[in-house]
């Protein structure tokens, strides 16, 4: 069978099962069965024969290959996902991308119908050897470019965690240079070196919940969280609710004329140039602070254009 005929199926049973848990044998017989007439209308070559012993043999891959779990329940007398709260956040990721690939694969010709972003490469490159140096402890140095510098600086680091933001990928660690956990952005980093030298993670210290009242990468820097409230429109407030701005979001009014919803946060600048985004269709309640700077935003703005426009 082609590779693409495994990849159809995995990406079947995945669904199946993602639609019904615990679906049974005969089940999932029965969908792939009416699924393959529609994917041979792309690729008549296509076969994905199924059997019990396939299926054994698929859930073996899918677990080395993927890291999905799928599990026999005697209770249920069917096939479920086994997922955690743990792990949800990137068990959700990787069925998006498989799912995206699958997709893509499927297709005989995708470039016409599927409009990719156009991106700079994001140092994903390194993401294999920045990972190898976090879960063994191994310091790391690179030369590394700040965008508001013109020169080019070399460091080394003690590596804690990898985060995803707004399709950056960034390493959270140590700077030797001034003993301060920084955020460096991976496409900003060349000739990365992975040291021989091991460093011990500082008590206590947790990425997930030091980060965890943040807005983006940029650190807490020793301040507090502080609890934001924020009004939408009705019709922004739906894109809120089916994409919340945070973890920490919660509905506090929610009626035909507008959302409100609360935070807690620190209030950093990624923070308030995403608040900035919104224009007219919103309006922060609280704090007081951050009121301020939104409106010390829009004045400079305005001032921008003082010399060019009328405002009526």
């Amino acid at each position: 069978m082609s590779k693409k005929g495994y990849i159809s199926r995995f990406n079947l049973i995945i669904r199946k099962l993602k639609a019904r848990p615990y679906s049974s044998f005969d089940e999932l017989q029965e969908y792939l069965q009416d699924q393959l007439q529609y994917l041979q209308l792309q690729d008549d070559t296509l076969e994905i024969g199924f059997s019990k012993r396939t299926l054994q043999r698929d859930i073996r891959e899918m677990r080395n290959i993927f890291g999905i779990e799928i599990e026999y329940s005697k209770k249920e007398n069917g096939y479920f996902i086994r997922e955690t709260e743990n792990n949800n956040e990137n068990f959700q990721r990787m069925l998006e991308a498989f799912e995206l690939f699958n997709s893509v694969n499927a297709s005989q010709n995708a470039k016409p119908y599927i409009h990719f972003e156009k991106r700079r490469p994001q140092g994903t490159e390194h993401l294999f050897g920045l990972l190898h140096a976090v879960e063994n402890r191994r310091k790391i140095s690179f030369n590394y470019c700040k965008y508001w510098e013109d020169n080019i600086s070399y460091r080394t680091v003690e590596p804690y965690a990898l985060k995803e933001f707004r399709n950056r990928w960034y390493i959270m660690a140590n700077d030797e240079k001034d003993r301060k956990i920084k955020s460096f952005a991976l496409d900003r980093i060349t000739n990365l070196q992975i040291q021989a030298e091991v460093f011990k993670l500082p008590p206590h210290y947790s990425p997930e919940q030091s980060y965890c009242y943040c807005f983006g990468i940029v650190g807490p820097n020793g301040h507090e969280p502080e609890e934001i409230v924020l009004a939408f429109t009705a019709s922004q407030g739906k894109y809120i609710k089916s994409l919340p701005l945070h973890g920490t979001q919660q509905i506090v009014v929610d009626n035909k004329d507008e959302l409100q919803i609360k935070l807690k946060l620190f209030i950093t600048h990624d923070f308030v140039m995403e608040l900035l985004s919104f224009g007219p269709e919103l309006k922060v309640i609280s704090p007081i602070s951050l009121k301020e700077e939104l409106l010390k935003s829009y004045t400079q703005a305005i001032e921008n254009y003082s010399d060019d426009l009328i405002i009526k």
